[in-house]
């Protein structure tokens, strides 16, 4: 079990960058699988980056090229870069993570933290 704690939301205009920052409990080192995922406005929730445990990245079709997902394994933090926002960009971003996990894309994560809101006005 690992506890998660997102940061760095905001409100911001389109264009414009926010770095997002995900604080882990205990090492993130031995973790199979991290991630980001979003939740915009009367949508499901969907995964947006994803970090594996041999650094191994993934994106969604929608972010890629414009977000950028890292980890601190010094620091226990997982960070999600996110440049050139759009409007639909705009939801929560929640942090997740596990130990023991084979796909990181898909969202049967057991540890999640309580999200940050990204707001983007055109």
């Amino acid at each position: 079990q690992v506890q998660l704690v997102e940061s760095g939301g905001g409100s911001v205009q389109a264009g414009g960058s926010l770095r997002l920052s995900c604080s882990a409990s205990k090492s993130t080192n031995g973790i199979d699988c991290m991630a980001w995922f979003r939740q915009a406005p009367g949508k499901e929730r969907e995964p947006v980056a994803t970090f594996n445990r041999d650094g191994t990245t993934a994106y969604g079709a929608s972010v890629k090229g414009r977000f950028a997902i890292s980890k601190d394994g010094v620091e226990n933090t997982l960070y999600l870069q996110i440049n050139s926002l759009k409007p639909e960009d705009t939801g929560i971003y929640y942090c997740a993570a596990d130990s023991k996990k084979h796909y990181c894309w898909t969202d049967d994560y057991r540890n999640w933290g309580q999200g940050t809101q990204v707001t983007v006005s055109s």
